[in-house]
C-alpha cells in the first residue's frame, strides 16, 4: 500500500508539471519548463522511493503496470477538475483493458 500511495502523490505532480502549464500559454516557454521541471523534482521524491519500497513485493513489470494505470487514473481527474474535459465511453472501455493487463501481469500471484 505504501507503493501505491508513493506512486499517487508522484503522478499528481507529475500530472501538474507536464500539463498544467497548458493553461499558461502566454507565459514563456523557458519559463514553464523550469516551473515544471521544478514540479518534477517533487514527483521523484515520490517515484524514486515508491519503486525503492515496491521492488521485491512486485517485478519491475508488475510497478511499471501499476504505475500507468495510477497515471491515467490520476490524469482523468486532473482533465475533468483541471481542463473540464469531458470523460467519454472510450475512456471508460481504455481503463477496462488496463485492468486487464493489470490482471495479466500479476496473474499467478493473487
Amino acid at each position: 500500500m505504501r507503493t501505491v500511495l508513493l506512486l499517487i502523490c508522484s503522478n499528481i505532480f507529475m500530472t501538474v508539471a507536464w500539463y498544467g502549464h497548458l493553461k499558461f500559454k502566454h507565459q514563456p516557454l523557458l519559463l514553464v519548463i523550469v516551473l515544471s521541471w521544478l514540479i518534477a523534482f517533487f514527483e521523484y521524491c515520490f517515484q524514486v522511493p515508491a519503486n525503492r519500497f515496491g521492488y521485491g513485493e512486485f517485478s519491475v513489470f508488475q510497478l511499471k503496470i501499476i504505475q500507468e494505470v495510477i497515471t491515467l487514473s490520476v490524469f482523468t481527474v486532473f482533465a475533468w477538475l483541471y481542463f473540464g474535459e469531458e470523460i467519454k465511453w472510450n475512456h471508460g472501455a481504455a481503463f477496462v483493458c488496463l485492468i486487464g493487463a493489470v490482471g495479466f501481469a500479476f496473474w499467478g500471484k493473487l
